[in-house]
């Protein structure tokens, strides 16, 4: 099956308020077999530049200690090729609009591409869970939430709307429950920064033996530097229908010593620490309510993107290692060719966002977004996110280690969720529901 370009091309533009179903029987009989258990296609492109999937990666390599990092596993490849301004016309089916802007706008960004390798895997559990309730799972709403289902980190594995490949992102599994010690950081234009540190918590409901009612996910982010800063905390439940109840958001401030609700805390309100680089919403690639947008599903398509970062994880960099004043540093990201799901996001009639359109590229295999195109009213590019994935093989899970989000018209850019200096994330914790309480989040502030 080709897939150079757009396929899979969707006869009649299908959107937000389009009819939902369920997988049929013959549909879920397609995962696990020509399918992978999660909806990706099992086998290689023709060309042989994209391999067969086999079940990816879930074994540690030897001497993997986690407090030292992740094991490259690739570490003895070299980049097949080399993308810039030079050269990129060549590549142009491969690549985002906004990758072939930042080469023409940064000289030294540039794409060292790798040979591919289809290492996401995930727990059994999301396999079972995934065809179980992939046959009752529907949109509720126009697109705003996903019902009928409890266990699945995977609702729509064979989509038919652009919304269900969203919903697929923001429920996808991330290894249940975890501790991440990160830092953001928005960089200056001559490459200066000073980084804000958190401690993420996050418990999945599907892990859940009783799972609270209408509930996606909760999640607490408590910052710890600097200290003008520390000690500010967020707690979020997100909803899987939000139409019937909005995301809840708490906010603890440390000047007030106070908890207060925060329900404008989402979509287009800057995110935290990025000194308005970035939007709430931006977070993992794309979190938050639906409604604001019709999700157009384009199709799917080979493109190169930021995958397999063990070399950009490694416990070895120090953050001035991987800053340059006007990008990442490109000799750390490695890219590789795989076929992600293409949604086109266009702002409603009557609504507000500060993004008039949205086109995101979603990693097949997981369900992760990899990239995004982003652009304001007057319809020019304004922002782009790279999402730089790596399978966690003890999780197993297949998550990011990081994400930039590059300003165009700021000409700066804002380093997300970078591990390097900070202790290593913890998968499989066994959280309680009582910590992601409003009680918990003032003990935590005190």
């Amino acid at each position: 099956m080709k897939t150079s370009r757009i396929v899979l091309s969707i006869a009649c533009a299908l959107v937000a308020g389009a009819a939902s179903a369920g997988m049929t029987a013959e549909e879920a009989a397609r995962l696990g077999a020509e399918l992978t258990p999660i909806g990706a296609e099992r086998a290689g492109n023709a060309a042989g530049t994209i391999p067969e999937w086999k079940g990816g990666l879930t074994t540690a390599p030897a001497g993997f200690d986690p407090v030292k990092g992740y094991a490259d596993p690739f570490a003895g490849e070299k980049p097949l090729y080399t993308i810039s301004a030079a050269n990129m016309a060549q590549h142009k089916d491969l690549l985002a609009p906004g990758q072939m802007e930042l080469m023409k706008r940064y000289p030294s960004y540039r794409m060292n591409v790798y040979k591919s390798h289809r290492t996401a895997a995930f727990p059994q559990k999301v396999y079972d869970a995934a065809k179980a309730e992939g046959m009752n799972a529907a949109l509720t709403g126009a697109g705003t939430g996903v019902a009928n289902v409890s266990k699945t980190t995977v609702p729509f594995p064979i989509p038919k709307s652009g919304v269900e490949v969203v919903w697929n992102h923001m429920m996808r599994y991330r290894g249940g429950n975890f501790i991440r010690y990160s830092a953001e950081f928005p960089v200056q234009t001559n490459g200066s920064f000073t980084p804000l540190t958190r401690s993420e918590y996050q418990l999945q409901s599907a892990e859940v033996d009783k799972p609270e009612a209408n509930r996606m996910l909760y999640g607490m982010f408590h910052i710890t530097g600097p200290s003008s800063q520390a000690g500010e905390l967020d707690l979020i439940h997100a909803t899987l229908d939000q139409t019937r109840e909005p995301n809840l958001i708490w906010v603890y401030n440390a000047g007030q010593r106070r908890v207060l609700r925060a329900p404008d805390l989402c979509c287009d309100t800057p995110g935290q620490g990025s000194d308005g680089l970035r939007t709430t919403d931006d977070y993992d690639g794309f979190f938050g309510p639906t409604d604001r947008y019709d999700w157009k599903l384009v199709g799917k398509k080979e493109m190169l993107i930021s995958y397999n970062n063990y070399k950009l994880n490694s416990k070895s960099l120090k953050y001035t290692d991987l800053v340059r004043p006007t990008n990442l540093n490109s000799d750390l990201v490695r890219y590789e060719l795989h076929r992600v799901w293409v949604v086109e996001a266009t702002l409603k009639k009557g609504m507000r966002h500060a993004y008039a359109k949205r086109t995101f590229y979603f990693d097949e295999d997981s369900w992760h977004m990899a990239h995004a195109d982003q652009y304001d009213g007057r319809g020019e590019l304004w922002r782009v996110h790279e999402e730089h994935l790596m399978q966690y093989y003890d999780a197993p899970v297949l998550f990011n280690t990081g994400d930039v989000v590059y300003d165009l018209q700021a000409r700066r850019y804002v380093v997300v969720g970078v591990t390097n200096q900070e202790k290593p994330i913890r998968f499989k914790l066994k959280q309680e529901l009582a910590f992601f309480s409003t009680d918990n989040l003032r003990r935590l502030a005190n």
